[in-house]
């Protein structure tokens, strides 16, 4: 097709959506925009600037939202794999494939690092089957070059599951979540091949020796060695851009960052050393020690936010900047432990972060997520936006920005909120199950957050808050509310199905269901 009818089809197609109502396009929009989608491992709700911060710096991600939309009641999931299940799939957790974190510990000692380096059969999580439906195999389908640079954790290598069989075209970083545990791991893969890095196998498992001195910042100099994956994996997010600039990308960059272990770049962590002054060392046990926990923790958010400037700059320097919507979000809430400390960062912002309410909980903290959208002339700078969100509704979003038939989801379009317009379809609620952490259940119905928490043990009571009140979930109201519990009850009926692998049984769900 000649560039000019191309470009008179395109405006067509906008007037027709109601588009030229809203935002105008740049001039160099194209109909197949590319799509970078950058999602945070572990970070709080309130651990970037234009969320409230205040001690961490992240001045990329703060242009990034003055450029674009920033929504405020964006949903994800406690945990890591289905957190990532649901967003590839659009697919709500009472239906999911993937429920919890399935490290498929019936293969052999998996969390054993030095026996996953010389087996790789037993790296990566339970696979997703070949059959799911996910966003990298529709985009593929639709003509888009598909990559992803980062952690995946829904397969494992020589399984249906590898992101090579879920409609990636390339695949750089950890196939495996247990691996960065550590960011010195001894490889990475590329496609379906392992590259190997130059550094020692050592567990993250690790305690500091009680004969030395943990105040003094030399002894921890053991736990840093000389290939930091982030620093791989940026320099392959960018290679890919660039590999692709010519035709339409959808690149999916998972940092592992902040993930614990707490293992940063020295001049970072000696920045907010200077800035937050002494501190008391994390000494080890599950992940690695360090000497300066809040400086380093707040290191890797910034240098996260670093790459992200990388990744805008190369967008820029390749002139397709003004033709690529980004999306950046997280996986889940803050973790809390190995020297994490979200009461000392406010990482929940106005929700509680800390154990219990953050990560691994369907509480605010745990899965309201900041989410900030940018489209140059496509999205209204300095915009924001309380729609009810969630990840699920990333397939059903892009399908809709394609014009392509749109998988079963259960997920909504936000295309007319990206884009300022006002027809905007609104969920009647969101759902929650989740079978770890002692089994959990959470809905979301307008201002109304229903939550019921030890399942496992047997408790089917619900508590529930209404959030235009009680952002922190303090003031449990079911007592004089039960209509709303009712409906509670009739949507935990419809919504959960039984899990096809056993392990994510919930026996209370599975009896009321019935």
């Amino acid at each position: 097709m000649k560039k000019g009818l191309f470009v008179i089809c395109f405006f067509c197609l906008l007037w027709n959506t109601g588009f030229t109502q809203a935002i105008k396009p740049a001039k160099s929009q194209k109909a197949h925009p590319n799509i970078v989608y950058i999602i945070a491992d572990d970070l709080g709700y309130g651990e970037l600037g234009c969320y409230g911060q205040t001690k961490i710096e992240t001045p990329n991600l703060d242009a990034l939202a003055k450029n674009g939309m920033r929504f405020t009641q964006h949903y994800a999931y406690p945990v890591c794999a289905p957190s990532r299940y649901l967003l590839m799939t659009g697919k709500n957790s009472g239906r999911a494939f993937i429920r919890g974190n399935h490290e498929w510990g019936d293969r052999g000692d998996v969390w054993n690092f030095k026996a996953m380096e010389d087996n790789p059969y037993l790296e990566g999580q339970y696979p997703i089957p070949d059959s799911t439906i996910t966003i990298a195999k529709v985009l593929k389908k639709a003509g888009y070059a598909t990559g992803i640079v980062g952690k995946w954790g829904l397969g494992a290598p020589m399984t249906a599951g590898t992101p090579n069989n879920q409609g990636f075209d390339y695949f750089y970083g950890f196939i495996c979540q247990r691996q960065d545990h550590t960011y010195y791991s001894g490889h990475l893969w590329e496609n379906d091949n392992r590259v190997p890095l130059d550094n020692r196998i050592v567990d993250p498992d690790v305690k500091f020796p009680t004969d030395l001195d943990p105040l003094d910042e030399k002894n921890y100099e053991k736990y840093q060695q000389k290939d930091y994956a982030p620093d791989y994996l940026i320099k392959a997010g960018l290679k890919f851009i660039d590999k692709n600039k010519d035709k339409p990308f959808f690149l999916y960059y998972p940092t592992p960052l902040p993930h614990l272990s707490l293992q940063a770049p020295k001049d970072l962590v000696d920045y907010y050393h200077k800035k937050f002054g002494e501190e008391k060392p994390f000494l080890g046990g599950s992940y690695f020690p360090c000497r300066y926990p809040h400086a380093t923790y707040a290191a890797m958010i910034t240098l996260m936010d670093r790459q992200v400037g990388q990744i805008i700059k190369k967008l820029k320097d390749d002139g397709v900047y003004d033709n690529t919507i980004i999306m950046f979000c997280a996986d889940n809430g803050p973790a809390f432990n190995a020297g994490v400390d979200p009461i000392f960062f406010n990482s929940g912002g106005p929700f509680k972060g800390e154990y219990g309410w953050g990560k691994g909980f369907v509480h605010e903290g745990g899965i309201r997520e900041p989410f900030i959208v940018s489209w140059q002339g496509g999205v209204k700078p300095g915009s924001t936006s309380d729609l009810i969100s969630s990840t699920i509704d990333m397939m059903p979003t892009f399908c809709d920005l394609l014009r392509l038939k749109t998988p079963d989801v259960d997920g909504l379009s936000i295309l007319p909120t990206i884009l300022g317009q006002s027809k905007q379809e609104q969920h009647p609620y969101l759902y929650f199950e989740y079978p770890e952490y002692g089994g959990q259940q959470a809905i979301r119905i307008g201002n109304w957050k229903g939550v019921r928490l030890n399942l496992l043990k047997g408790n089917a009571t619900w508590s529930l808050y209404d959030l235009n009140t009680d952002e922190k979930e303090q003031n449990d109201v079911a007592g004089s509310h039960q209509d709303i519990i009712q409906k509670m009850i009739a949507i935990s009926k419809k919504e959960h199905h039984t899990p096809e692998l056993s392990r994510f049984i919930i026996p209370v769900l599975e009896n009321e269901s019935k």
